[in-house]
């Protein structure tokens, strides 16, 4: 008696809590709580991707003897077959998960289910994928699947980062699933996902998938890419490619869609954008002089008995290699790689950060393709020279670019900002990242002062800017098909920067396969990044100036003037200037206060002067 007495007090007292445990684990049944996934949020805090409530459905068979009624009862709820859904409540398991048909649904069909009180029926806390944005950086995002798991773009690269255990409601039965009166249910509670903050501008992103969509639109293309950078840092401000896809819907369309996100997975050949590298590395080496050095274009140039055209088949002439680069002249981009030397150029082309990945973790990025040495001919010198023949990546020239006008210096384009906890609290940082520096300061002060004048005076004027100093360069590329170009089918690019002598904003355009205009990335792609800049500017606070280089006035240009300073004058001392412009007034009083345009702006000689007399 003494020893069962002792056993007891062993088992009761001494081992109570360890055999509780035990015991529970053989009782519980554990119904799950979706997982919080973290948010992607952009560098402003504004939601990109969030979480909705979506319940789902389970079912414990040995609860209910009346498996057609509840199948019945559902089947009106959720809209589904009765027979399919009576087999999956008939299954042989202690709980059924309702799937897909009792999975995430809405909060209306969840709150009349719960008014019914059906035996052995339980609904499971879900979350599904919330867009505030629809379809919006859809290509960089990506999606989640039927589980939640992630599945495309950061989606899938931060996968860990954002996923989260999830709560569950612990419920204790017997071997028949019959709950126990003597054990109160428990709760588990889980982790929520980490949020993702990206470099990414919604605000900027929204205008350049404005202007992409429109410009698909308008010129019938296949397909449109954009890429907004901070060149001082690598900050990816905006990235876009269309056509888009609503990432709750990605099972409706193609897959060659959401598994390319073009500005990093799409090669071709650059065309003239590639001739700032060129430029940049003839300046570096003191080969060529911008204002005091000429160059004659007679149309062509003759490279080991290869006959290569300029764009312009009568020729440029004489012209200054400033000349050369605001005419994007091929031959005189062939003489500045030709001083080069091959090892020069190829070494520079490499030191840029082509041919190989940029680094920017961003899933599915293409390295490009560049001649090996042994194949690094005269011929393919000359055509590399001027962006032909070589196929590398929209993110690629942005970062080239970027080094070109910055200082000199490359660094790694990237689009996560920040991890944080759901308390706010950041887990890692992301810093800008310097891999190595191309040029010195002088030369690519030269390279900015060259690219400006491309936008005033050469083939970059469409996307002129007044007051806010954009420099630029066009690229039109023939596309290659099957080996060979395709005849008549190109894609015209144009990259931008603001303001020329500082600059805060690098913006790129590509437009594929363009028709209804003539396939020129001055004549399409300009006015899409002047146009970009022009709005995006107030956002990264960029201001506009008059120390600019004024446009060059060219036949069949709108004739424009800068407008005149009326604020403070009367209707009298207006009307005694003698001006020419039309005005039109408002308000009741007599003297000036305000008026649009804003003095010294550029306007068409046909515009209207809007003057305020009254604030």
């Amino acid at each position: 008696m003494v020893m069962v007495a002792g056993k007891l007090f062993h088992v009761q007292i001494v081992k109570h809590e360890w055999l509780k445990v035990r015991a529970e684990e053989n009782w519980d049944r554990e119904i799950p709580f979706g997982a919080i996934r973290g948010e992607i949020n952009d560098r402003n805090g504004e939601l990109i991707v969030g979480n909705q409530l979506a319940p789902t459905l389970y079912y414990m068979p040995s609860q209910n003897n009346e498996p057609e009624k509840v199948a019945a009862t559902l089947a009106g709820i959720l809209q589904t077959d009765a027979d399919k859904l009576l087999k999956k409540l008939s299954e042989k398991a202690y709980m059924v998960k309702i799937a897909p048909e009792g999975k995430n649904i809405s909060k209306e069909q969840a709150d009349e289910i719960a008014k019914l009180q059906i035996e052995g029926l339980y609904t499971g806390v879900d979350f599904i994928r919330n867009y505030p944005n629809g379809e919006l950086l859809s290509r960089l995002i990506g999606f989640t699947g039927y589980d939640g798991q992630g599945l495309a773009g950061i989606e899938y690269a931060y996968d860990e980062i954002l996923q989260g255990t999830g709560d569950k409601i612990r419920l204790y039965t017997d071997a028949r699933a019959i709950p126990l009166p003597h054990v109160d249910d428990g709760f588990q509670t889980g982790d929520n996902g980490a949020t993702v903050e990206l470099t990414i501008d919604v605000e900027m992103q929204k205008i350049m998938e404005r202007e992409l969509l429109q410009a698909m639109e308008k010129y019938d293309s296949t397909q449109a890419v954009g890429i907004i950078m901070n060149p001082k840092t690598g900050e990816i401000l905006a990235l876009a490619s269309m056509p888009s896809f609503h990432p709750a819907d990605y099972q409706d369309v193609d897959p060659s869609i959401y598994n390319r996100n073009l500005p990093v997975w799409m090669t071709f050949e650059p065309g003239s954008t590639f001739k700032i590298v060129t430029l940049a590395a003839g300046l570096e080496e003191k080969l060529i002089d911008l204002h005091d050095e000429h160059f004659h274009d007679p149309g062509y140039a003759m490279v080991a008995n290869a006959r290569l055209r300029c764009w312009k088949r009568s020729g440029h002439g004489h012209q200054s290699f400033l000349e050369v680069v605001e005419n994007s002249c091929n031959p005189g981009f062939i003489e500045i790689g030709q001083r080069l030397g091959s090892e020069k150029l190829d070494q520079y082309i490499r030191d840029f950060g082509f041919g190989e990945s940029t680094g920017s973790g961003i899933a599915g990025e293409a390295k490009g393709i560049l001649f090996s040495k042994e194949a690094f001919g005269p011929v393919e010198q000359a055509t590399t020279a001027f962006g032909q023949g070589i196929s590398v990546t929209p993110i690629q020239q942005v970062q080239a670019v970027a080094a070109a006008i910055n200082g000199g210096f490359l660094y790694r384009p990237y689009i996560v900002k920040e991890i944080k906890n759901d308390k706010g609290e950041t887990l890692q940082s992301f810093e800008p990242e310097m891999k190595r520096r191309v040029i010195s300061e002088e030369t690519s002060a030269q390279v900015r002062e060259a690219l400006e004048s491309v936008v005033a005076n050469g083939s970059g004027r469409n996307a002129f800017n007044d007051g806010l100093r954009v420099g630029g360069k066009t690229g039109t590329a023939q596309k290659v098909v099957d080996g060979g170009y395709s005849d008549g089918d190109y894609i015209v690019s144009f990259i931008g920067f603001a303001p020329a002598d500082d600059p805060e904003l690098l913006v790129y355009v590509a437009v594929d396969s363009p028709k209804n205009s003539v396939q020129f990335g001055g004549v399409i792609a300009a006015p899409i990044v002047g146009r970009i800049i022009e709005e995006i500017a107030p956002l990264a606070g960029v201001e506009k100036r008059v120390d600019q280089l004024e446009k060059e006035y060219r036949w069949g240009d709108p004739i424009t003037h800068r407008v005149p300073d009326l604020t403070g004058m009367t209707k009298g001392m207006v009307a005694r200037q003698l001006h020419t412009y039309r005005i039109q007034w408002h308000g009741e009083g007599d003297v000036i206060k305000y008026q649009m345009p804003a003095p010294d702006s550029l306007m068409n000689v046909d515009d209207i002067i809007h003057v305020y007399t009254e604030e």
